[in-house]
């Protein structure tokens, strides 16, 4: 019995020196913490006293206040940058670089041609096209040396090398699409693209578009003969609007060859096809054929030139009517945007610089001939649906830097 006793005796000791120990591991631990927790938090608490940002400090310890106002400045966004561009587009109507091979008298346009030599011709034009962005004119001749022709009575060409009055004169593309075109059949058509290509000349047209840069802008430009405002017709404007949209143009004109010769009011079809075509994206339409003026129409913020007549037309060595114009559009797009801001020139032209014939000579008209060939384009457009366009004109400066 007693050494039971001893025995617990002695178990309860031993308990009571571990229980001690442990209570003095635990409370040796438990301080441990609370120092490392106390100098971590002194290490890393904020202090009142903190310092400016280091990149702002030396503006701060500045004395100028001016340097602390620009300071501000600097920390505020900058403004989104805005790349506005303008764009002066040009058209002018028939171009018959040549004449009808019939035509042997003395003063043809191949006459004159071998005579006074090539810059002859746009001896007149005052550089109104070499001092814009882009031209496009109707090219209603072939040409070419083929000698097979249409069956026809009047059929137009000229010599190859003929093309180059067009890079004289500042012309950068040239529609095909016109009754002319295949006087000389699949030969002569093809080289007149030859012709154009020798002088870097564009061409639009038929199955061909054109697409060029200018300034960093797309422009596009196509070409029809709209004789009748059909279905199919239609369905190939639409769809070729949408194929030079797709190609990134940000700029569409499109040529029209259509309605009636020496007619002055354009046809219902003429108005209906382009005001479809309007519609269908284009932002300039242009036309020709019936070799005198038509009037010019807004519809939807844009454009219609119904017919700019003739211009450098070796078809006809007197006609009775040798009025003419150049019609000029100022684009303008924000950050490659085609916006609604627009300004256009109606500029009158005679289609030769002397008045008792045609001398293939293009002359800026001046004074009374200048004012009375504008107050006919007027009244042209006033049979149509007005001449609100004129609220957008500027021609006096375009003539003015031309005299």
């Amino acid at each position: 019995m007693n050494n039971h006793k001893d025995w617990s005796r002695s178990k309860t000791r031993k308990e009571r020196r571990r229980s001690k120990k442990s209570v003095l591991i635990v409370i040796l631990t438990a301080l441990f913490i609370v120092a490392g927790g106390v100098t971590l938090f002194f290490k890393y608490i904020p202090s009142h006293k903190a310092s400016p940002p280091k990149e702002i400090k030396s503006e701060l310890n500045e004395s100028d206040p001016n340097k602390v106002e620009n300071n501000n400045q600097k920390l505020e966004q900058k403004p989104e940058t805005v790349t506005e561009t303008t764009i002066k587009i040009s058209a002018a109507g028939d171009f018959t670089l040549g004449t009808d091979e019939t035509f042997n008298y003395s003063d043809s346009f191949v006459k004159v041609a071998e005579a006074n030599g090539l810059p002859y011709f746009v001896k007149g034009l005052n550089n109104i096209f070499l001092e814009d962005n882009f031209t496009t004119v109707n090219l209603e001749t072939t040409l070419t040396n083929a000698t097979k022709k249409a069956a026809k009575k009047f059929r137009f060409k000229g010599d190859p090398s003929y093309a180059q009055i067009l890079t004289l004169g500042g012309i950068e593309a040239v529609n095909l699409a016109n009754n002319h075109i295949f006087d000389y059949l699949e030969k002569g058509y093809q080289d007149t693209i030859t012709a154009l290509k020798n002088r870097n000349i564009g061409y639009f047209g038929y199955d061909h578009q054109y697409l060029t840069t200018v300034k960093g802008v797309k422009i596009g430009a196509l070409g029809y003969e709209g004789w009748n405002d059909t279905q199919e017709i239609r369905k190939q404007v639409e769809q070729d609007l949408k194929s030079l949209r797709e190609q990134g143009a940000q700029i569409i004109l499109v040529h029209y060859h259509w309605g009636n010769e020496r007619e002055y009011v354009p046809e219902p079809s003429q108005k209906t096809l382009a005001r479809f075509t309007i519609d269908s994206g284009a932002d300039l339409v242009l036309g020709h054929h019936p070799h005198v003026v038509q009037g010019i129409e807004e519809y939807k913020g844009k454009f219609i030139v119904y017919s700019l007549g003739n211009f450098m037309f070796g078809g006809n060595r007197n006609p009775s009517d040798k009025d003419t114009f150049v019609f000029q559009q100022n684009f303008y797009l924000k950050n490659g945007v085609l916006t609604d801001k627009k300004e256009i020139a109606v500029i009158p032209f005679s289609i030769s610089s002397v008045s008792t014939k045609n001398n293939y000579q293009p002359t800026m008209l001046k004074g009374a001939e200048q004012e009375r060939v504008k107050k006919k384009i007027i009244e042209a457009s006033n049979k149509i649906n007005g001449s609100d366009w004129l609220v957008y004109e500027t021609m006096d400066q375009v003539v003015n830097s031309g005299n």
